[in-house]
Parts: structure tokens; C-alpha cells; sequence
């Protein structure tokens, strides 16, 4: 860890995962923010047995003077990292008001820092996420940009109800002082979606949050990710997610077999919808394999997309 030289406002929380090239870009880009504040950087490797990410992560940021702190988690999994993060950025920044993540598959446009702190300080919000911008390593085709897991938040700077994904996120660390630990629940390691279930307690727990459209992020869409198979799978898995989340936060199991219900009807009828808008059938799957990942789920179904083999 380097020393600060003043007293440290924000902290970036990178977990990584086997891409140090792709984190070279990430910190690169983190290097390069201006700002009239302090800010300092935590990686946390969650390779524990090669950690690639880390090695690189330490010579880079010992080159830049930004205060960092660079570590690994030898627990597998998304939900793991993130925690460890954010529990390395509080107590090594005692001081830092906001903590903030980014994925280590994208970069920080120039302005992003200045831009969601500010929000963050001007507004009072407790949580501000940001424009995630997609680009795609391979060229497309438009059933590709039209899908809607390629979809975000729009609109200007405004209080919004609930982000859902921490790949372009501040949290003000009161949050972290009012929530049960651990923060990122360990069910969704292997699944996806603890972002979502953690921002989904915020809003029930009544934190303030607002969107930052002027908070932009860029992520990197690998050839891999944009095939036909992999959308439609990470479709299903979306509906997966949402089942899990509904089955934790809601009481009566009834309601949530009556929603699963009503989901599969809807589904269908949203991608005739969509197909009849787009007149292609690959964005018009997605909300009724969504529909079917709920009840996939319920059926003890779940994918574990992050559990990685050695």
C-alpha cells in the first residue's frame, strides 16, 4: 500500500479475475482521472493460485502516486471478491466517504470520477451508478444491439428508484454501516446477480439513488459473449436471478409461484411484441427466456456460469 498525501475521499474497487491485460486498461484509465479530490485504489485478484492480475496491479500502481492497495481472495467466487474489496477499501481508507466499483473489463471515461462523486456530494445520494457503453470487440449485427441485455438506464442526472448492476456504481459508506454482513450474498457467487439483490436491499432499506449521465463508463465486449447461444443463455440465467431474489426477499412462496405464472404468459407476450417491433427473433427471445429461467430456477435449475475450474 502506498501512502496518501492527503486525506483520501474515494476509493475504486477493481475485483479481477484472470484478464491482467484487461486490467491494465481498467487502471490505466483510473490513472488518468482528474480530479479536485483524493482518491485511492483497491484490486483484489480473486486468482489466488496465479494471481497475474495482482503482480501486474502493484508494479502498475506503484508507478502512478496514487495511494492503493492491491490483494487476493482465496475464496472462489464474484460475491467474495467484491466483499473483500470493499471491506480492504473502509478499513484501509477509514477516511473515504465513497467507495466505488468498476469492472475489470472496462475503462472510466475521462470525467467519470469528478462526475459521480460530485453527484454523490451534491445531491446527499447514498448509492450512484452511471452509463455503462458497450464495445463490441467483433463486429455485429443489429439483433445483437438491439438485445436487451445490452440495454441501460437513459436519461439525465436524476433520483432514480434502484440500479442494478455494480460495473459503474459509487456507495457512500453508510451504506455499508447499515447493512447485515456480508454485503454481496454468497448464494449468487456462481450464479450472477449479487449486485442486484444487494441494490435491491438498498432500495428496501430506503437509500437515496441517483443516475449520473454524465458518469460514463465503457465496457468490452469479447466475440465470445455476442454469439446467438451465450445471450440466449445468459437470458435464461437472467430469469434465474430474479426468481433467487424474489424467492429471498419475498414471504410467501405462493406469491412467488403465482409470479412465475404470470411471467411465462407475459414473456410470451412481450417477445411477440418485441419481434413485431425488431422483426428479429433474437432480442424478441429474451423475455421469454427470462420467463423460463424463473421457472427453471424454481425447479432447482441453476446455472453457475462464474464457477471457474482450475
Amino acid at each position: 500500500m502506498q501512502e496518501s498525501k492527503g486525506s483520501v475521499e474515494a476509493v475504486v474497487c477493481i475485483p479481477t479475475f484472470r484478464r491482467p491485460e484487461w486490467l491494465a486498461r481498467t487502471l490505466t484509465s483510473l490513472a488518468e482521472q482528474v480530479t479536485d479530490f483524493p482518491f485511492a485504489i483497491v484490486v483484489v485478484d480473486n486468482d489466488a493460485a496465479n494471481p497475474a492480475g495482482a503482480h501486474f496491479a502493484r508494479k502498475f500502481l506503484t508507478t502512478v502516486g496514487l495511494p492503493f492497495l492491491v490483494t487476493t481472495e482465496e475464496r472462489q467466487g464474484n460475491c467474495h471478491a467484491i466483499n473483500r474489496a470493499f471491506g480492504e477499501a473502509t478499513a484501509g481508507f477509514p477516511e473515504a466517504e465513497f467507495l466505488l466499483m468498476i469492472d475489470d473489463d472496462e475503462m472510466a471515461m475521462p470525467g467519470w470520477l469528478a462526475a459521480i462523486v460530485g453527484t454523490a456530494r451534491r445531491e446527499g445520494a447514498d448509492i450512484v451508478g452511471g452509463p455503462v457503453v458497450r464495445q463490441f470487440e467483433v463486429p455485429v449485427s443489429d439483433a445483437v444491439t438491439q438485445h436487451l441485455l445490452f440495454g441501460s438506464i437513459e436519461g439525465s442526472t436524476r433520483a432514480i428508484d434502484q440500479i442494478h448492476g455494480s460495473g459503474n456504481c459509487l456507495i457512500h459508506r453508510r451504506v455499508f454501516a447499515g447493512l447485515a454482513s456480508p454485503l454481496f450474498d454468497v448464494r449468487f457467487n456462481f450464479l450472477g446477480g449479487g449486485d442486484m439483490e444487494f441494490f435491491t436491499r438498498c432500495r428496501k432499506a430506503g437509500f437515496k439513488t441517483w443516475w449520473c449521465a454524465e458518469a460514463v463508463i465503457r465496457e468490452f465486449v469479447p466475440e465470445e459473449r455476442v454469439s446467438a447461444r451465450f445471450l440466449m443463455t445468459r437470458s435464461l440465467r437472467t430469469g434465474s436471478i430474479n426468481y433467487v431474489i424474489d424467492r429471498i426477499h419475498c414471504t410467501s412462496a405462493i406469491r412467488v409461484i403465482a409470479k412465475n405464472a404470470l411471467s411465462l404468459g407475459a414473456g410470451c407476450l412481450r417477445s411477440m411484441a418485441l419481434f413485431l417491433r425488431t422483426r428479429r427473433l433474437l432480442p424478441a427471445s429474451h423475455p421469454l427466456l427470462v420467463s423460463l429461467g424463473r421457472t427453471l430456477a424454481s425447479l432447482g435449475f441453476l446455472p453457475t456460469p462464474y464457477r471457474a475450474s482450475n
